[in-house]
């Protein structure tokens, strides 16, 4: 499951302006590679919507089926909000409304050997 947390107004080349839904998946145990102590987190995506900002507001705190997954990308670069530094990244986290595992998008296959079954 994935929660709605937020929208944001986002503008096209052309100038016209739609909405996208911010949306959260469930807590994760990740170890840190730093202090090997396990801490929580969740990952986070955003996905294009045709609603009104009113629409987008009311969605908030809506649960929907699917989940987020990391794909492997291209690389591109990214700027850490907090510190200004700018990294390269070859993954995105993309929300999927099936439960599946996480998928190199470049040759279309597994990236791990992590298979979810539904019942």
């Amino acid at each position: 499951m994935v929660t709605i947390i937020n929208y944001k107004k986002r503008e096209k080349e052309d100038g016209t302006t739609f909405f996208v839904l911010e949306i959260q998946g469930g807590i994760e145990m990740v170890m840190s590679q730093t202090t090997n102590q396990f801490y929580a987190t969740s990952k986070k995506a955003s996905i294009t919507s045709t609603f009104d900002e009113l629409a987008c507001q009311a969605l908030i705190g809506t649960q929907m089926q699917g989940n987020i997954i990391k794909q492997e990308c291209e690389p591109y670069e990214y700027t850490v909000k907090d510190t200004g530094e700018i990294i390269v990244l070859n993954h995105r986290f993309m929300y999927s409304p099936h439960e599946q595992e996480d998928i190199n998008v470049l040759s279309k296959t597994p990236v791990s050997n992590i298979f979810v079954t539904g019942s």
